[in-house]
């Protein structure tokens, strides 16, 4: 169902909107964490590591389609906002037309040119074959990928959100059965869990595209699929490869954070990788209110709404500071609990090294919340060459403090902490002056 955000209460529109968001994103935080389990505890330690070291490539090309698909939905929310349905559908099947083709081009490439990728990553030679056939299967199903990322980011740019989450859970579902009966029935090892995850995701797409068929008129463009607009498609292209880098210069600079971390030994290793799943959970609804954020700007600056534009943004920063007020206390006093569901009780080094940085990090969530809901408010006036830029920033300071810190002055594991708090200090310092700047400018 299609919401129009240009009326209405305005929290209680973005809390309806992000919750499916957030409860989508943390189902997929532990699906994944499940497929790795069944790979590793029915398969063998080197098949969950060949599974892992295929991990960065897929991605970065998964991060990148879906930057794409949400460059792309900001226009659709803002042509939908507008009310200008005709040039809405010439977005929706231009994008669509294009983005089939950049994923077939993308999937063919990368399957002929996988060993050289995971040759250039630096992945043993007795677990490149397993990584590459897994990725080749992967990359197979890339098309279903873009499929899916398409239709969730088209819903959520006509105001819905639940959907996209029904569909989620559905491809969740599908993929962990998959994952049972190829690798503990049939045995076919980590082949087996690449078939699960794109027969799971080529029947998510089916799903979609009967569901649009006969509940979403405004998409059942019949005939119209087939209309394609060069201007159109090259302007998308602007606001899918700039939303697109952004997400890959995160991953980026995780990949840089991780190489000044595995030279410190097996405990600091063990507890950097816990604390990114904490912090993965503590940052997404973050993230996703930051989102909820662009759909209702990029509606509303169609709709010339300028003044609910702002004031959306403005409710949205109430909604950080509830929920990160809240986040902060359960990390900060239940940091140890929380790294002792990561390892056994016998590991008393890597849990007092979670709880060190836990316990400085839990009160920096400020910070990222800021930073998030401004990236939001950019987005939503379509600018992403801030948020690109901002990104840039952050994510580059984080690694060269984490260097500085740890490899240069030999600093303990919370310093890990303080470059996350440098990254996010360098990406507001370019932020705050620039939307203070727009902020009066937007009319």
């Amino acid at each position: 169902m299609t919401t129009n955000m240009t009326e209405g209460r305005i929290i209680p529109q973005l809390t309806e909107f992000t919750i499916p968001l957030v409860l989508g994103n943390l189902f997929q935080l532990t699906y994944n964490a499940a497929d790795s389990v069944i790979v590793g505890k029915f398969v063998g330690d080197e098949a969950l590591a060949a599974v892992g070291t295929a991990g960065p490539i897929m991605n970065m090309v998964i991060l990148f389609i879906s930057g794409m698909c949400m460059g792309a939905g900001i226009l659709m929310s803002t042509h939908y906002g507008a009310k200008d349905y005709d040039l809405l559908r010439r977005q929706i099947s231009t994008s669509m037309l294009g983005g089939l083709g950049f994923s077939a081009v993308v999937a063919i490439l990368l399957i002929l040119f996988a060993h050289p990728l995971l040759e250039l990553l630096q992945v043993p030679a007795d677990i490149i074959e397993s990584a590459k056939i897994y990725l080749r299967i992967i990359f197979v199903g890339l098309i279903f990928t873009f499929v899916y990322n398409f239709f969730s980011n088209t819903l959520r740019a006509l105001g819905d959100s639940k959907v996209p989450l029904y569909f989620l859970i559905i491809s969740a579902f599908l993929n962990v059965v998959g994952d049972l009966f190829f690798v503990l029935v049939l045995e076919w090892g980590v082949p087996g869990s690449a078939v699960a995850t794109v027969l799971s995701e080529a029947l998510c797409c089916l799903f979609c595209l009967i569901y649009i068929k006969k509940k979403v008129p405004l998409l059942s463009l019949g005939k119209k699929w087939r209309v394609f607009d060069a201007s159109l498609l090259l302007r998308t292209f602007n606001y899918g490869i700039t939303s697109a880098l952004q997400q890959m210069c995160v991953q980026l600079g995780k990949i840089c954070v991780q190489t000044v971390v595995n030279v410190q030994g097996v405990a600091f290793i063990a507890a950097f990788t816990a604390i990114n799943r904490v912090d993965d959970f503590a940052m997404t609804p973050q993230q996703n209110i930051a989102h909820a954020a662009t759909t209702f700007m990029a509606q509303n600056r169609g709709a010339g709404k300028i003044d609910r534009m702002k004031k959306g943004f403005l409710s949205s920063i109430i909604l950080q500071v509830i929920y990160t007020t809240v986040i902060a206390i359960l990390v900060f006093f239940g940091s140890r609990p929380i790294m002792q569901l990561f390892v056994s009780d016998g590991s008393e080094e890597v849990i007092s090294l979670g709880v060190s940085y836990l316990q400085l990090i839990a009160f920096m969530y400020f910070m990222p919340s800021a930073t998030n809901i401004i990236q939001g408010y950019f987005r939503g006036l379509g600018d992403l060459k801030v948020t690109l830029i901002s990104t840039i920033l952050n994510m580059s300071s984080r690694f060269l403090a984490a260097w500085l810190m740890i490899h240069v002055m030999h600093g303990g594991f919370e310093c890990l902490a303080w470059a996350n708090f440098a990254g996010w200090i360098a990406m507001l310092a370019f932020q705050i002056p620039m939307i203070a700047t727009r902020w009066k400018k937007v009319k």
